[in-house]
């Protein structure tokens, strides 16, 4: 059973969001999966069998399966594009969030995924001091949306995640527009046993149609304020949002285990 690992939204490796890729020929136990993620102890391992005229996908945590994870997608794709020889420049995945599609432009790779709603919310009492700093506004879709008036306030964030863990939604991004980019962004999720995420594709499923309408801008440019750091281009097509980074290849072995 082979494994790769790759370095994605990253300019030069030990950037970006370090994901594990383990190519299966059919489905193996759910909780071996689980136990590789935990022994890899990165964000997202991916897991992916190939299916009609694409693949099935999952992503582990250390913690627990998830619904969506936007890095280890992109690192998954490159996998089959550049290890097993994809023809063509998409892959089309089947995934528990519906249809997602992978696309390679030159020496980027790009992740198709739905778009998510975020609305107004309004029972944040206790969220400025688990974060430890005052915000502007925060919404709710799949994650808490807090936005902040500038990027110096979410570079000295430093979170109570024992408090954060009592709010709801899949984890918390925090935003703020930015001098050198469209916008900069973090995300926490210790719920899935991530305190900080390094770079984060999913977020963008929220964070693009949210600055996406207030910039009126269709094509954005993000920095991920993480200590690693990440960098990720951003497109809003309808009701579709595409992110975009560069994947680095970090190394490749092999699984010793019985599935």
């Amino acid at each position: 059973m082979k494994i790769f690992y790759l370095d994605v939204f990253a300019k030069k490796l030990f950037e970006g969001n370090c994901a594990a890729v383990v190519p299966l020929d059919e489905w193996i136990d759910s909780a071996v999966m689980q136990s590789i993620a935990a022994e890899n102890n990165l964000s997202e391992t991916v897991f992916f069998v190939p299916y009609n005229d694409g693949y099935n996908i999952r992503w582990f945590t250390p913690l627990c399966e998830v619904d969506l994870c936007g890095h280890a997608t992109l690192a998954a794709g490159y996998v089959i594009f550049n290890e097993y020889g994809h023809d063509g420049d998409s892959i089309k995945f089947k995934s528990k969030s519906g249809l997602l599609y992978v696309n390679r432009y030159v020496d980027l790779i790009s992740l198709d995924m739905p778009a998510k709603e975020s609305v107004k919310w309004e029972h944040s009492n206790g969220l400025a001091d688990c974060l430890g700093a005052e915000y502007d506004e925060v919404l709710i879709g799949d994650d808490l949306l807090v936005v902040f008036k500038n990027e110096y306030s979410l570079a000295n964030l430093d979170p109570d995640f024992g408090k954060m863990k009592s709010f709801p939604g899949r984890g918390v991004i925090v935003t703020a527009p930015s001098g050198y980019c469209d916008f900069v962004m973090r995300f926490f999720a210790p719920k899935l046993g991530i305190n900080e995420d390094p770079a984060t594709g999913s977020a963008f499923t929220q964070l693009g149609p949210y600055w996406g309408y207030r910039m009126a801008k269709s094509e954005m440019s993000a920095s991920q304020l993480s200590k690693r750091g990440g960098t990720i281009y951003c497109e809003i097509n309808k009701d579709r949002v595409i992110v975009a980074g560069n994947v680095i290849k970090y190394m490749e072995g092999s699984l010793n285990i019985e599935a």
